[in-house]
């Protein structure tokens, strides 16, 4: 479904990305671990088109999406969750979840769609006419995945779903990707958490200082004594 072949990204004169090659298959979820630094949020804005690659090509369903605009992109049926949530804030829950669904595709369909996030995550829908602001973290995290799957994706990328929750809500949110998963849709997961995002993907890589330093199945890496040294503290 989507192919990455030796991409190279720069910020101005730093590079950041090092001839990264990667592959997601159709209905797989798969995690990009690391640490700060690593590279991957970097890589998600690449793929999503926020940033160009000096070099490489990126291809999704067989299209290249690398030399294509964001908005081009979502379409597509690629779609970024970003780092920190990115909600607006004085706008209710529902008004933020239909922003997300501005594309053709999904505008068109809508209505059932939102019918199909309250069922997934009914606490929004409890929620639908607060405004986004006065949430707590874990909901403000509910309604930005939400505001994702608003956009009828494909491929759904996360980015950090868990930073800066509390353990009992970030048990919420995995489980909130696993039941995404489920219903058929592809997940590219970038997540320091390590255990917990290793435990429900199918394979994982793994960047350091930009570069894919390792890959294989998402068992085998949990059990990999460097990422047990280096990622979970063992």
């Amino acid at each position: 479904m989507l192919e990455i072949n030796h991409i190279d990204v720069f910020y101005g004169d730093v590079q950041v990305i090092f001839d990264i090659s990667l592959t997601v298959e159709k209905g797989e979820v798969v995690s990009i671990i690391g640490g700060n630094g690593a590279g991957k949020s970097t890589l998600l804005r690449t793929i999503s088109g926020l940033m160009q690659p000096a070099s490489g090509k990126i291809r999704f369903t067989g299209k290249s999406i690398h030399n294509r605009p964001p908005e081009e992109i979502v379409e597509m049926g690629v779609v970024h969750v970003p780092e920190g949530r990115r909600l607006f804030s004085l706008m209710t829950v529902k008004d933020n979840l239909i922003v997300g669904a501005y594309t053709k595709r999904a505008g068109a369909a809508m209505t059932q769609t939102l019918k199909e996030v309250y069922e997934l995550l009914p606490r929004l829908a409890e929620r639908e006419n607060q405004i986004a602001m006065t949430l707590s973290g874990g909901e403000q995290q509910m309604v930005a995945i939400g505001r994702g799957l608003m956009a009828k994706p494909e491929l759904l990328m996360l980015d950090e779903p868990s930073l800066g929750l509390a353990p009992i809500l970030i048990r919420d949110i995995f489980e909130t990707v696993r039941k995404i998963a489920d219903l058929g849709v592809t997940v590219l997961l970038v997540e320091q958490d390590v255990k917990h995002s290793l435990s429900l993907s199918d394979r994982g890589y793994v960047l350091e200082h930009g570069r894919v330093a390792m890959t294989g199945q998402a068992k085998d890496l949990m059990n990999d004594p460097h990422v047990k040294e280096a990622y979970l503290g063992m």
